[in-house]
């Protein structure tokens, strides 16, 4: 097989379902051996575009957004973490936690992907947000990302003050959102069909396995 199957993925560092559908895609992709014949890049969407400097206490935040009861939301994490547990990834959630702006961390992947280190820092950042409380709106904590996937700080946070670095982002986001990606996780095949959600194992592997029947027929 020679082209790799490209896999674009677009997503938000706060989005829980977008990391269990990673962990999944991936999953399916080793169970699979085929690690070598797929390529993965990261597309951006914000889950909440206004979201202010401050962030809002999650609990708040989705009952406004979703209209979802705190019972709702206490069921729906422990679905989760439990099912985040099975997939080795820890969603931590507490009561003080806060839905935060992602710009900036899009900006960084972005940058990232130049590297080949994209999803290194994606996973960076996913972790810091929901394993360890931090906030990935901050700079500090941006910075610490970085260089724990061993990127270039200074160089990569300067990007957060250059228009074209922001404005490429934006066209990203208005790109995707113009073919219609409405939530996320969408993953999209070989930008030809797509699957929206965290879907199971099963179902990635039979995506991925007719697309490598389809390629190797050719």
């Amino acid at each position: 097989m020679k082209e790799k199957i490209k896999i674009d993925i677009v997503s938000d560092v706060v989005c829980p379902w977008c990391t269990i559908g990673y962990k999944r895609l991936e999953k399916a992709i080793s169970e699979l051996g085929i690690q070598d014949q797929v390529e993965i890049e990261w597309q951006p969407f914000e889950l909440n575009p206004n979201m202010p400097t401050e962030g809002q206490n999650v609990k708040e935040h989705i009952t406004e957004k979703y209209g979802s009861s705190l019972e709702q939301q206490k069921e729906s994490q422990q679905f989760m973490t439990a099912t985040g547990a099975e997939l080795g990834f820890t969603f931590d959630y507490f009561d003080d936690m806060r839905m935060v702006n992602t710009f900036d961390a899009h900006v960084l992947l972005d940058y990232a992907k130049d590297f080949g280190k994209q999803t290194e820092l994606n996973m960076r950042l996913t972790t810091a947000f929901f394993s360890e409380r931090k906030d990935v709106s901050k700079r500090e904590v941006l910075k610490q990302a970085l260089l724990d996937v061993g990127l270039n700080a200074e160089e990569a946070l300067a990007k957060l003050d250059n228009d074209d670095a922001r404005y490429e982002v934006k066209s990203k986001e208005s790109y995707w959102q113009s073919l219609g990606v409405s939530s996320v996780p969408t993953i999209v095949f070989n930008r030809e069909s797509a699957v929206t959600g965290a879907q199971p194992i099963a179902l990635f592997k039979e995506v991925l396995t007719e697309l490598i029947e389809a390629a190797q027929s050719k």
